[in-house]
């Protein structure tokens, strides 16, 4: 059974040092709530499994800022200026191969980024199924498979994340969200 963990600073830190140590586990990511794991393929395989999503489909890292500026990403300088931000970006990685990113505006996340390090994210769900939006419809579903899910009274998800090809110009939008680029 999953740990319930409260929306709070002192929590952002907590699972900041969990998902470092290669826990699973869901919280809010901007817009809406994110099955999350240290951004490594030890870790991609348990959340592979966990949503039953095909190994074909990749995930969004979210990292902050600073990590972003020192990864060996091409990061327009346009968008880092936007950062941070509910928009992730499809970005050029020096071998030729690509990676979804968000540098989140949330302060939860902004709080425990720095602390875990880069980390996957996903929408809370099976894959091919709609989003599952609250804590309440979340815990029934996914309480057996993770480790920790963060209770965000309030929290209610709306649009994901706008998700744009930024690996050239002019930018193609792949998923409107709130965010307007």
């Amino acid at each position: 059974m999953a740990d319930i963990l409260a929306y709070s600073a002192d929590s952002a830190i907590e699972v900041g040092k969990r998902l470092r140590s290669g826990e699973v586990g869901i919280l809010p990511c901007d817009t809406i709530y994110g099955l999350c794991g240290r951004a490594d393929e030890e870790i991609a395989e348990r959340i592979y499994a966990i949503k039953r999503r095909p190994l074909s489909k990749s995930f969004i890292t979210l990292m902050d800022k600073e990590t972003l500026m020192h990864s060996s990403l091409s990061v327009p300088e346009d968008l880092l200026d936007r950062w941070p931000a509910p928009f992730t970006a499809v970005l050029l990685d020096p071998d030729g191969g690509t990676a979804a990113v968000r540098v989140p505006s949330d302060p939860y996340l902004q709080r425990l980024l720095p602390i875990s390090g880069p980390i996957f994210s996903t929408s809370v769900n099976f894959s091919g199924e709609g989003s599952l939006l609250s804590f309440s419809d979340i815990l029934p579903v996914f309480s057996e498979s993770v480790d920790f899910i963060v209770d965000a009274p309030g929290i209610h998800g709306g649009k994901a994340s706008t998700l744009i090809d930024a690996t050239s110009r002019p930018y193609r939008i792949i998923r409107q969200g709130d965010y307007i680029i």
